[in-house]
């Protein structure tokens, strides 16, 4: 089964989409399996990240945007392409594990959409394969 998830995005950063990957796997019934959390966009991505401590965010951003600066001799038209490149190094999907009806993750692990080019709406997809 797939679920489907729109998000409204205000500004550069990672967004926390754990309940809701949560509620869609035990609102599924699945007791085993895994769930792949994908998102569409070319300059937005999914990750798994610490969730306990809001510097670990902001320090990501830091570093992106120090790996990744906007340059003048870039060529994409639309001028963001310090984003598409953040997008690809973050990614677009992430596999967690299903057992015995609970998603494994860490004690401080979070899932996040994360959001290189807002305001956008967006969109954000959960696959559940499983028994």
């Amino acid at each position: 089964m797939i679920h489907e998830f729109s998000i409204y995005t205000t500004k550069t950063g990672f967004y926390n989409i754990t309940s809701q990957v949560l509620d869609a796997i035990r609102n599924n019934g699945i007791k085993d399996g895994i769930a792949v959390i994908y998102c569409p966009h070319t300059t937005a991505g999914i990750t798994i990240n610490e969730a306990a401590d809001p510097d670990v965010l902001h320090d990501l951003l830091v570093g992106l945007d120090k790996a990744f600066p906007d340059r003048k001799e870039f060529r994409h038209s639309e001028g963001n392409s310090a984003a598409h490149l953040k997008a690809s190094a973050i990614g677009s999907s992430v596999t967690v594990i299903i057992e015995n009806g609970k998603v494994i993750l860490g004690t401080w692990q979070g899932v996040y959409f994360a959001e290189f080019d807002p305001p956008r709406t967006r969109k954000y997809y959960v696959k559940i394969i499983g028994e």
